[in-house]
């Protein structure tokens, strides 16, 4: 039996995911977390196969969290379930040691699939993440030189959000999130909100 811990701030989405979960006869969902810091009490505490982990946690993100469980928790496989569209996030998953990536429109079945597969050992690649992968090679951006955390404030910004929304969402101050805005102009030659939003649209980092 497959072992599965869910890991999202919402509620509602982590019963969904459960439930579609439970009714496959080799996995069963038996842990929850809403925060970065459950996950990490939660894989300490009990023996789990694959964790389904959200991207936007509070008290540590998705990227923050699958980062320290590469050192705490090596043999853990990491599915992100995810809001955000494969461009903005899949290919910084992968590398930080995800074992997949999917959006949270996927089917039940893909799901199952991927969970599957990752209690395996195995990587579970969509096949337009696939497509963006091979388009990838060899490709630099400067966007790679960014933190993770400073990542996702592109993002966030280049989807609309104000730096007030960005700091109640990430709890965070308005402060720390405009000194990550003026390191992200400086890291991508950029001089203003509307080049991030400009230069997020034409990198694919928002659909």
């Amino acid at each position: 039996m497959i072992k599965v811990l869910v890991a999202d701030d919402h509620a509602v989405v982590r019963r969904g995911v459960r439930q579609i979960l439970d009714e496959a006869p080799d996995i069963v969902a038996v842990g929850q977390a809403s925060s970065g810091r459950e996950v990490l009490q939660e894989v300490q505490k009990h023996d789990y196969d694959v964790l389904v982990l959200d991207i936007a946690m509070p008290e540590g993100g998705g990227l923050e969290v699958l980062k320290q469980l590469q050192s705490l928790e090596p043999k853990l496989s990491v599915l992100i379930l995810s809001m955000y569209p494969e461009g903005q996030y899949a290919m910084r998953a992968l590398k930080a040691g995800a074992a997949g990536y999917l959006t949270k429109e996927s089917v039940p079945d893909e799901l199952v699939a991927a969970v599957r597969k990752a209690a395996q050992g195995e990587k579970y690649i969509t096949p337009s993440l696939a497509e963006k992968l091979v388009a990838g090679l060899g490709k630099k951006l400067p966007n790679e030189a960014l933190s993770d955390r400073e990542y996702q404030v592109v993002c966030m910004l280049a989807s609309g959000k104000t730096i007030t929304e960005i700091a109640v969402e990430l709890s965070l101050s308005v402060k720390t999130v405009s000194t990550y805005r003026v390191r992200i102009l400086t890291k991508l030659n950029l001089r203003n909100t509307a080049e991030i939003i400009r230069y997020a649209f034409e990198h694919g980092l928002i659909d």
